[in-house]
């Protein structure tokens, strides 16, 4: 809203739309965690969208006078190719690449008086603006005395320890794999939520330190309890307490207190007893060391290396032909708001929203719902201070909507022809419905055309990555038992990339069969992988203990799973070679 109400006071309401515009994508970017780490994933598309408002301002300039028709489609679609690449490395380059393209189509078609570099430095004031205030709000229900800024890193460490307790209390019976596979999620979301930047090698406060030392020593209970659910029996209501008190103690800043010591009958319940020690000891020891960070990110070559594989060629190549498709459509029906149907496209094509089929749906749901409201409103009330208003009721929403994409689409929807109307434009509510069904129309055309090679790349990709991180995690538990440091990173990039598999494989499958290929293979080797890395992380805690050979029977378990992965996936294989 502020962006809006400056440049409306200053007599110049075209400015602030691209600063809306900038604010609107971070409140869409920004995700429930840390403060520090939406600075990566708010402020890193940002900067992309900057740049895309800069290419789509110069991309009308590009060719012969009255050419458009020919060539904006091209040069659209190249940088479809582009972004759609780069989106398949991950969600923050998902972000982005979105983000790169769908301003650049705005930038070309919105007829805004500002030049494209004013554009751009208004799209990052607005997206700064949004990134200053989540910075700086504190959270509204708060359970601790600490410091504001952290509440989002201990509320994600907190819910590791609970996650624990609810895996141990779910041992041996049905639900056990589905609670791992929510610790799993636990620590991938706590790993995120304290990745954000550090000045110094050390941590900048006691508070910092303090949080990083409960995520280290949590690794350790995980270990623990995941190979106590493997071994399938029940287990004492008690061992849940510890964990359960070391959440409580981590979101209210408090000492943890006397820890209840489970009995150290076994392998597994004493490295849950030394974890819980560690734990204690980890809660109360003052700061002063230096952290020792996770593994760093895949570097550039790696991440261009993914980037033109064969997932991401297969998703540019969609993304180039929706996003170019639907701009010759536009342009050769000679719409007045050209841009919404590629921006339309390169929104609906993304398959991290859900499944093509449903997203086409809830767009189109969306779209019509959202139109209606604003043409019902705006018949009533006219003036640049109504869309101010609009905007900023839109933005309030924009957290609540996002959690299903219809609702998102309505809000967007209004959001965007507020802006329009802000832009001097006439209004387009209806023009907006009919242009977003055909957008609609091309992506499920385009989204169901049969791509030469192999279907089913991202999954596929997705696999092998999982596949070759569960081989290295084996291969060092084997080799250096008592290696903890490294065995939990080897076991954290493990169960991470099998997480990644795993949506991607439901994603899959919930796709129509044009898209969803045969995911009965991939999904014999999900469950070969999930069996396999949990064996080994029981295997890691029996050497950890005993310091000798495996015993017969996990030897036999690892040989068992080995040859079932093997087995699957020499079947995914020979069936992405029929297809």
């Amino acid at each position: 809203m502020l962006p809006l109400l400056l440049a409306v006071a200053a007599d110049r309401p075209t400015a602030g739309v691209p600063a809306a515009l900038g604010a609107m994508f971070a409140g869409i970017n920004d995700r429930p965690g840390g403060r520090r780490s939406s600075v990566s994933r708010v402020g890193v598309p940002a900067l992309a969208g900057a740049a895309g408002l800069l290419i789509g301002s110069l991309l009308p300039q590009v060719g012969p006078p009255g050419a458009a028709l020919l060539v904006l489609p091209v040069l659209l679609g190249a940088l479809g190719l582009l972004a759609g690449a780069l989106s398949s490395t991950g969600p923050v380059a998902s972000a982005c690449g979105t983000q790169l393209l769908v301003a650049a189509v705005i930038g070309a078609g919105m007829p805004l008086p500002e030049p494209g570099g004013e554009r751009a430095l208004l799209f990052l004031a607005g997206a700064g603006w949004a990134l200053l205030l989540r910075l700086v709000l504190p959270t509204r229900r708060r359970t601790s005395g600490g410091p504001y800024r952290y509440d989002g890193e201990r509320e994600a460490v907190a819910s590791v320890y609970a996650a624990v307790a609810g895996l141990l209390r779910a041992a041996g019976g049905t639900r056990a794999p589905a609670r791992r596979a929510a610790l799993t999620a636990a620590l991938d979301q706590a790993q995120d939520a304290l990745s954000g930047p550090r000045l110094r090698r050390y941590a900048s406060s006691a508070a910092e330190w303090r949080l990083h030392a409960q995520y280290a020593a949590a690794l350790p209970l995980a270990e623990a309890a995941t190979a106590l659910a493997w071994s399938g029996e029940p287990l004492p209501g008690r061992v849940a307490e510890g964990p359960l008190r070391l959440a409580d103690a981590v979101r209210t800043g408090s000492a943890c207190g006397p820890l209840p010591a489970p009995v150290r009958s076994g392998a597994g319940l004493r490295a849950l007893d030394d974890a819980l020690l560690a734990a204690a000891e980890a809660f109360d020891h003052r700061p002063g060391q230096s952290l020792r960070t996770a593994r760093g990110r895949p570097g550039l070559l790696a991440v261009l290396r993914r980037a033109f594989g064969p997932a991401g060629r297969e998703y540019g190549f969609r993304v180039a032909l929706c996003c170019g498709v639907s701009a010759a459509v536009a342009l050769g029906l000679d719409h007045e708001h050209w841009y919404w149907m590629p921006a339309t496209a390169a929104f609906l094509v993304k398959p991290d929203l859900g499944p093509l089929v449903s997203r086409v749906l809830s767009r189109a749901a969306g779209t019509v719902v959202g139109a209606a409201v604003f043409a019902g409103s705006f018949a009533l009330v006219a003036g640049p201070l109504p869309a101010v208003a609009a905007v900023a009721l839109c933005g309030a929403l924009i957290p609540v909507a996002t959690r299903h994409f219809a609702a998102q689409t309505a809000v967007v929807t209004v959001l965007a022809l507020s802006l329009v109307l802000l832009a001097g434009e006439p209004q387009a509510a209806w023009g907006r419905v009919v242009e977003s069904l055909t957008a609609c129309a091309i992506v499920l055309l385009v989204g169901h055309l049969p791509l030469p090679g192999q279907r089913g790349n991202r999954v596929r990709d997705a696999v092998d990555t999982a596949v070759a991180a569960a081989h290295r995690y084996l291969r060092h538990v084997l080799a250096h038992p008592q290696d903890g440091a490294e065995r939990g990173v080897l076991r954290r990039d493990a169960y991470r990339s099998l997480a990644v598999a795993r949506s991607a494989l439901d994603l899959s499958a919930a796709e129509l069969p044009p898209l969803a290929g045969r995911t009965a293979e991939f999904e014999e080797v999900a469950g070969a992988l999930e069996r396999l890395v949990d064996t080994t992380t029981a295997c890691a805690v029996h050497l950890h203990d005993h310091s000798a050979a495996l015993p017969p029977s996990h030897a036999e378990r690892i040989a068992e799973h080995l040859a079932a992965l093997d087995a699957a996936h020499r079947a995914s294989a020979r069936s992405g070679m029929l297809v």
